[in-house]
């Protein structure tokens, strides 16, 4: 029985593994007029089920990930910009933190997500607007034709790794539940050379690395996805889906601490509860959407030392509650002629509720947001397309500054798909509650950071016989005014400021190939981004040797491959990605032992599908870090080398 794939970047092309055929996607609709998307590849999401989302960005997108460790935090940087500059969605909702503006990656097992999609810089403001870098889409989908399916997985790995996924599907033709469950555990005590501290001999005068072992790094997670489905009539659909997590993870001090092994001992749980209800209608006058969604999360984070006699005392005990609702409404509509037209209303309220009961510090605020957005599409004798956005927010009462989006499509030659795409628009960014409200350093004369975008491409997608092939290049220039950046203060704490300006302009680039060659199916991918990422901010903050330097821990360089093989029922896979050199101070000073190298990660798999009569079972073993190189993503916080990973899927 074939098999559907689903290539990155092309919604509709499919390839069956038993009698291939090859489908191009249309790459010329005036809905993505001067935007530039990436969907990530079905098969890769299946693929990496096991690791969280953080890996999986990172390997196989453009978006550098800023990652403290294996487990550990994990923020992105999408077109040089910071983590709160990028806008993430679970089925319609947001879930960037109210309190922090940004989204720990490393909490979003790839396993709840069915669908993953990118949009990048000023393509976010079709969402909402605050995406100054970009912005990324989980979604949720139903398959009817799947009505009774249990699936099993079974994951052991290096460093007592133990992962489990569950999932059930019952139902019929007008009504369908998927639940999926999960739970992830690992020691996560691998070693490594520790470059953060130097033994000296007292013979030779050699400075030498101890070889150390990530300790106090064990992470669990717990998880439940419940999607239920319902179909009165055709051009009616019902949908409610619940996310669950509780997470547990104890953090490891950095490689550079030399203290006593009873003090520093850093914690962290996580409590999250998402639920989100969505009605859809169709009909020959448009298409509506009413959406109503909820989000509670409890942080608790703590470090404690332990004292002889009375056990662990905390140094610091920080509980934060955040909740959440969104309700939005939506209508769009072909008026005919190549004509479109798009208007939703979002309406979003947000509680936050911090405090350290050691320091006796804290918070407690709430945020109303109202988002007003229209657009008008626009073809022309299927050469060019028009795409206007307009985007209008009010927070807690106040407007702020009006949005636009302006982006076009040029066919450069008829019935070729050979497109010329180039946007311009302005994006907005509002300080996050604790950039304005934390205890202590919060900073409620901040200014909203402003964005200019402009950007142009060309995207060529061509059908060969048994094969296809998409490129896709991107360069782009967008100038942030009052980029927020948390600094130290005279006071002893760190505090967030405005500073001038910061340009981010760059290149992005991506290609794909597949098809097949006999009875070998092969999927080839690669891409690769330029980063520049220039601070011009405020001397009298920055001092004179940051002026026009790149931002601390942004690569100028990075780029990733991915090759795919399958040769009747066993599979290849061969995961290429690099960074260049990245700096951790704002001097961008190459003498510091704090540069960081560039690191190039190769990883593989290899794996056979069995199949006896309703029975599915395959067996994967993949090998990461190929060539166990050592290397870091964040200062003082290493990556584990090379390790391993087996797999087992169960399926009926």
């Amino acid at each position: 029985m074939g098999s559907a794939l689903l290539a990155q970047g092309i919604t509709d092309s499919l390839i069956h593994i038993e009698g291939v055929e090859i489908v191009s996607s249309r790459i010329f609709i005036k809905e993505q007029a001067g935007i530039r998307q990436t969907y990530v590849d079905t098969s890769v999401i299946q693929n990496k089920m096991s690791v969280s989302l953080s890996d999986l960005l990172s390997e196989n997108t453009s978006v550098f990930i800023k990652n403290h460790g294996r487990g550990a935090l994990a923020t992105a940087s999408f077109r040089g910009t910071a983590a709160s500059h990028t806008q993430v969605s679970w089925n319609g909702i947001n879930i960037n933190s109210p309190m922090a503006g940004m989204v720990d990656f490393s909490m979003i097992p790839v396993y709840i997500i069915d669908k993953l999609q990118l949009n990048h810089g000023s393509a976010s403001i079709a969402d909402r607007s605050g995406g100054i870098g970009g912005s990324i889409h989980m979604n949720n989908e139903v398959n009817w034709n799947e009505k009774e399916v249990f699936n099993y997985v079974q994951g052991v790995g290096s460093y007592q790794t133990l992962d489990e996924f569950v999932q059930f599907t019952l139902g019929n033709k007008k009504i369908i539940s998927k639940t999926r469950m999960y739970h992830n555990y690992s020691k996560n005590d691998y070693t490594y050379i520790n470059r953060g501290i130097g033994n000296i001999d007292p013979v030779t005068g050699e400075v030498n690395n101890p070889l150390d072992t990530n300790s106090n790094a064990e992470y669990t997670r717990w998880g439940l996805l419940q999607e239920l489905y319902y179909r009165p009539r055709a051009n009616h659909l019902l949908s409610l889906k619940y996310w669950g997590q509780s997470a547990d993870r104890t953090i490891p001090r950095p490689t550079s601490y030399e203290g006593p092994d009873n003090s520093n001992l850093n914690s962290q749980q996580d409590i999250d509860h998402k639920v989100v209800a969505d009605w859809k209608y169709y009909s020959s006058y448009g298409r509506v959407m009413l959406r109503s969604g909820y989000s509670d999360k409890q942080l608790d984070y703590s470090q404690m030392n332990r004292v002889p006699g009375l056990g662990l005392i905390p140094a610091i005990y920080s509980e934060s509650k955040q909740k959440s609702l969104f309700n939005t409404l939506s209508y769009a509509s072909d008026l005919g002629g190549d004509f479109s037209v798009e208007g939703v209303l979002d309406v979003n309220t947000h509680f936050v509720s911090s405090k350290d009961s050691v320091s006796h510090t804290g918070y407690e605020n709430q945020r109303s947001e109202i988002s007003l957005f229209g657009a008008l599409r626009k073809g022309f004798a299927d050469r060019v397309n028009v795409n206007l956005m307009l985007r209008q927010d009010w927070i807690d009462g106040e407007r702020v500054p009006f949005i636009p989006f302006l982006g076009m499509d040029f066919r450069l030659m008829k019935e070729v798909d050979l497109i010329l795409k180039g946007s311009i628009a302005r994006n907005y960014h509002h300080p996050s509650l604790n950039d304005l409200y934390w205890q202590p350093g919060g900073n409620p004369d901040l200014l909203p950071e402003d964005g200019f975008s402009v950007e142009l491409g060309l995207a060529y997608q061509q059908k060969f016989s048994d094969q296809l092939f998409k490129t896709e290049v991107t360069v782009y220039r967008t100038d942030i005014n009052n980029w927020i950046v948390w600094i130290p203060s005279y006071q002893g704490y760190w505090e967030p400021r405005n500073i001038q300006r910061v340009l981010s302009k760059g290149l992005e680039y991506s290609v794909q190939l597949m098809g097949n060659l006999s009875k070998l199916q092969y999927k080839l991918s690669g891409s690769y981004a330029y980063t520049s990422a220039i601070n011009y901010g405020d001397p009298l903050i920055w001092s004179d040797a940051s002026d026009g330097k790149q931002l601390v821990y942004i690569p100028e360089h990075s780029g990733n491959m991915l090759a795919n093989l399958s040769l009747g029922a066993f599979y290849f896979s061969y995961q290429f990605n690099g960074y260049s050199e990245r700096y951790t101070t704002s001097s961008n000073d190459v003498t510091s032992r704090d540069w960081l190298y560039p690191y190039f990660m190769n990883d593989v798999a290899i794996g056979k599908h069995f199949k006896l009569k309703q029975l599915s079972f395959s067996t994967e073993f993949k090998v990461y870090n190929l060539f166990n190189e050592s290397y870091h993503s964040i200062l003082y916080r290493p990556m584990p080398g090379r390790n391993y990973y087996l797999t087992l899927v169960f399926k009926i």
